[in-house]
């Protein structure tokens, strides 16, 4: 089980840095490299009243550091650091070029973020009973 937490833990500082170049380089790198056009942001699925884009990538983000911090008594402050990374990557951009600040892509972040935590602390109470 050891090697699964040292696996989870390596993903997860990967996309946690992923998150982090992704949301400060200014313009799309997806699509500069995907489409050579780095104006352009490829969507996983249509928009719906959050960012989808944002939402699964916190979600993701939010699960593996869950899966790698599980056990650890540091979990509260992982919750507190996604919750405030969510919210300061997307206030950077309105300092960042060719970035804006978008009410639904704050709103994806926070929702992937307090989805996943909701659902681990659901599944922590079911297994108290």
């Amino acid at each position: 089980m050891n090697k699964f937490k040292i696996v989870y833990k390596l993903i997860f500082h990967f996309l946690n840095i992923l998150i982090i170049i992704l949301s400060i380089y200014p313009g799309s790198l997806l699509g500069c490299y995907l489409f050579n056009d780095c104006n352009y942001d490829p969507q996983i699925t249509k928009d719906f009243i959050v960012s989808t884009n944002h939402l699964y990538a916190f979600s993701i983000l939010t699960l593996f550091g869950i899966l790698a911090y599980n056990k650890n008594s540091n979990i509260k402050f992982l919750f507190v650091y996604l919750i405030f990374i969510s919210i300061i990557l997307e206030l950077l951009h309105i300092v960042i070029p060719v970035r804006a600040f978008q009410i639904a892509d704050l709103f994806g972040n926070f929702i992937g973020v307090i989805l996943i935590i909701s659902i681990y602390f659901i599944k922590n109470e079911f297994y108290k009973i």
